[in-house]
């Protein structure tokens, strides 16, 4: 359904901008909760099977402006190109009268700029910036059970947290605008150093002729099991590094850790080490394979001393 097929209905009072393998599942679940639901996305057609369902598809951000308006995009400079010029949040929030608009942040995004970003929004625009990024994948997305960190201004909290209620099963607000992209970065720092140790040790055992299958299955029994075994095991198994989550978002994030690390006077040894490898992986063209393909530069590591 689009804005003009609405039949002069106004826009719901949220919307979600972002249509991608996170932001598609989550506009379902709120769909389904709400019974209404404005959805853009910048490539249309991705809209279809939620208009399908009732929800009114906007074509330019403008027309999504709504109450609580959440985005579910890559980077904030992605949220950023959403606001300014005629077709933007920021007209259409003026144009419905909308003095205080929320507009929540999905994304993985550095704690420094989303905190600034928030400050900006508040100053220059009186919106209410709400960090809220996600652990869970595209799994979680569809289950209706992510982890969502909230970083938000306290008074804004009853307007955002039923709506990620119905998103997510694990829900906990963590302090102001940048607390929720702070604790995601944390969750970070364990995903890819998981998913190098992973890399380690089944390279190794694949050096001596194990059966990887088997070392899997004895990792998960004890104090070495892992989402990263469980859900992306057989990757390793198999050596096959096509798909999930990339290489080039998980440096992306790593580079945030390391801003706010530094802007705490923090020195992160492990992590550093980490960066160095997917700086690596992205460097020799593999910046698209799937972050677990870090295993693939690590034993270019050791051919290297063969």
């Amino acid at each position: 359904m689009t804005v003009a097929e609405a039949s002069g209905r106004s826009s719901a009072p949220v919307s979600l901008l972002g249509l991608g393998p996170m932001g598609e599942p989550m506009a379902r679940s709120l769909l389904a909760a709400l019974g209404e639901l404005t959805v853009w996305n910048r490539t249309a057609s991705k809209a279809d099977g939620l208009a399908a369902l009732g929800a009114v598809v906007a074509s330019t951000p403008r027309e999504a402006a709504a109450e609580v308006t959440l985005t579910v995009l890559p980077d904030l400079a992605q949220v950023r190109g959403l606001l300014d010029g005629a077709d933007g949040l920021l007209a259409g929030w003026a144009e419905r009268g909308i003095e205080h608009p929320v507009l929540v942040v999905h994304g993985t995004v550095s704690p420094v700029a989303v905190a600034d970003f928030a400050a900006e929004m508040m100053r220059l625009h009186g919106v209410s910036v709400v960090d809220a990024p996600l652990s869970g994948g595209t799994i979680g997305a569809r289950d209706g059970t992510l982890s969502i960190m909230v970083g938000a201004d306290q008074a804004v909290l009853p307007r955002v947290l039923p709506l990620f209620e119905h998103m997510g099963t694990t829900v906990r607000v963590l302090g102001p605008s940048g607390a929720g992209a702070l604790a995601k970065a944390c969750n970070q720092i364990v995903v890819a150093g998981v998913v190098t140790a992973v890399s380690e040790a089944m390279l190794l055992a694949r050096s001596a002729d194990l059966d990887l299958a088997v070392l899997r299955e004895l990792l998960q029994g004890g104090l070495a099991a892992t989402a990263v075994l469980q859900q992306k095991g057989q990757n390793f198994i198999d050596e096959d590094f096509a798909a999930g989550g990339s290489a080039t978002n998980q440096l992306k994030d790593l580079r945030f850790i390391d801003e706010a690390a530094r802007a705490r006077g923090l020195e992160l040894p492990v992590t550093s080490a980490v960066t160095g490898l997917f700086e690596e992986m992205i460097d020799s063209g593999r910046g698209e394979l799937d972050h677990t393909g870090v295993y693939l530069t690590i034993e270019e590591h050791g051919a290297k001393n063969d």
